[in-house]
C-alpha cells in the first residue's frame, strides 16, 4: 500500500463564490480570486484566479470574466470544473511530478446545499481525478478552524460570512444542531455599494472598484474608534457621461450596508430563537464566533454583539478560518469521519 499512497496526494479545497483556497502539506498553496477569462471564440480560458479578476470590467467582446460559483455553489460546472482543474495543476509540488498523482479531497460546501448542487461538486473534484472526495460543512470546517472543540456536549455558534452566502450554525457533539443559510454575504455588499454610488452621487462603478470601497472603508456602523480616512473614487457620470470623482465616507458606506446587515442579524436571532436552551445557556458563555472575509467589516462584531447582548469574537486570519478547518479534517481524517458527508 506504500506506494499507492506515494502515487495519491491529499489536498484541502474551499471552494469559495469569491476566492478560492488550496491546502497541500498543511500549507495554503493557491489562494485565488474564483474568476476565469474565457475566450468566446474558442471556449477556452486564457486566464485564471488573480489575472483573469484584472480582466473583471475591461474585456472586449471576443473575452468574458466569469465566475463559476454563485451564492457557494457551482453555477457554471464547465468553467467551475476547468477552474479547479488549473488551480490544482498549479500547486508547485504537484507540477514536478512526471504523472498526475490521484486525488484524496475534502472540499467544503455551504450548509444550506441541495442534493442535486453536491453532486455537482462531487463530479467536479471526481473529474479532475479526485479519486476519494468527501464533503463538509462550512460552518463545521470554519469551526474546527477557529480552534472550538466540536466533539464536546457544548454549543458554538459561528457565523461565516463569505461572497455568496452567510453561514450560521450551532453547533455541538461533532453535529449541526441548528443553521440558516442566507444569501447576504460580501457578493450583496458590493451591489449595494454600486447601488448608493449610483442613486446618492450618479456614479457609476464596477464591481471591482466597489470591492475596493468595501475593503478600504467599508463599516457596518456609523460611529467607529478609529474610522477610516475618506476615499476619493472615479466612475462615469450617469448625466454627462464623462469620467467623474466624488469622495466618499466611511458612514456613507454604512447607510448603503445597513440593510444587508439588517438581514444577516435577523437570520442570527431567528437561529438564537430556534436553539435548544441548554446549547442557548451554553452560547451564552461561550459567545458568537465570525469566521470568512466578510466578518472583517468594520464594526460588524460590535453592532452584532449590541443586537444579541452576546460577546463576539473574530477569528484570528477569518479569510482562511474554512480551508484551515478543511486542512485540519483533512489530516485526521479518521477523527472528524461523522462531520464528513457522505
Amino acid at each position: 500500500m506504500a506506494f499507492f499512497d506515494f502515487l495519491t496526494e491529499s489536498i484541502a479545497i474551499d471552494l469559495g463564490t469569491a476566492n478560492t483556497l488550496i491546502i497541500h502539506n498543511d500549507k495554503v498553496v493557491v489562494d485565488s480570486p474564483s474568476i476565469v477569462a474565457i475566450d468566446k471564440r474558442t471556449d477556452k480560458i486564457i486566464a485564471v484566479g488573480k489575472e483573469a479578476s484584472l480582466m473583471q470590467g475591461k474585456t472586449h467582446e471576443n473575452i468574458k470574466t466569469v465566475r463559476p460559483l454563485k451564492d457557494g455553489v457551482i453555477a457554471d460546472f464547465n468553467a467551475s470544473e476547468q477552474m479547479i482543474s488549473l488551480l490544482i495543476n498549479s500547486i508547485p509540488s504537484l507540477k514536478k511530478r512526471f504523472f498526475t498523482p490521484a486525488l484524496k479531497m475534502v472540499i467544503c460546501i455551504p450548509s444550506g446545499i441541495t442534493e442535486v448542487e453536491m453532486r455537482a461538486v462531487r463530479e467536479s473534484a471526481e473529474r479532475v481525478n479526485g479519486k476519494e472526495v468527501y464533503l463538509i460543512h462550512e460552518p463545521m470546517a470554519a469551526a474546527i478552524g477557529i480552534g472550538v472543540d466540536i466533539m464536546q456536549p457544548k454549543g458554538n455558534m459561528i457565523v461565516d460570512i463569505g461572497g455568496g452566502t452567510t453561514e450560521i450554525a450551532v453547533i455541538a457533539l461533532s453535529g449541526i444542531v441548528c443553521d440558516k443559510s442566507v444569501k447576504v454575504a460580501g457578493d450583496v455588499f458590493t451591489g449595494d455599494i454600486i447601488y448608493y454610488m449610483r442613486t446618492q452621487h450618479n456614479l457609476f462603478i464596477g464591481e471591482r472598484t466597489a470591492e475596493k470601497i468595501k475593503i478600504t472603508i467599508g463599516s457596518a456602523s456609523e460611529e467607529l474608534e478609529s474610522p477610516p480616512d475618506d476615499m476619493s473614487v472615479q466612475g462615469r457620470d450617469l448625466l454627462t457621461g464623462k469620467p467623474k470623482e466624488a469622495m466618499i465616507s466611511y458612514r456613507e458606506i454604512a447607510k448603503a450596508l445597513d440593510k444587508s446587515i439588517i438581514r444577516i442579524e435577523d437570520s442570527v436571532m431567528e437561529t438564537l430563537s430556534q436553539t435548544p436552551p441548554e446549547l442557548a445557556a451554553d452560547i451564552y458563555n461561550t459567545g458568537i464566533y465570525l469566521a470568512g472575509g466578510g466578518s472583517m467589516l468594520r464594526g460588524l462584531d460590535k453592532r452584532l454583539s449590541k443586537k444579541t447582548d452576546l460577546p463576539v469574537f473574530i477569528a484570528e486570519d477569518p479569510l482562511r478560518a474554512v480551508v484551515r478547518g478543511t486542512g485540519i479534517t483533512l489530516k485526521n481524517i479518521e477523527r472528524y469521519k461523522s462531520v464528513l458527508v457522505k
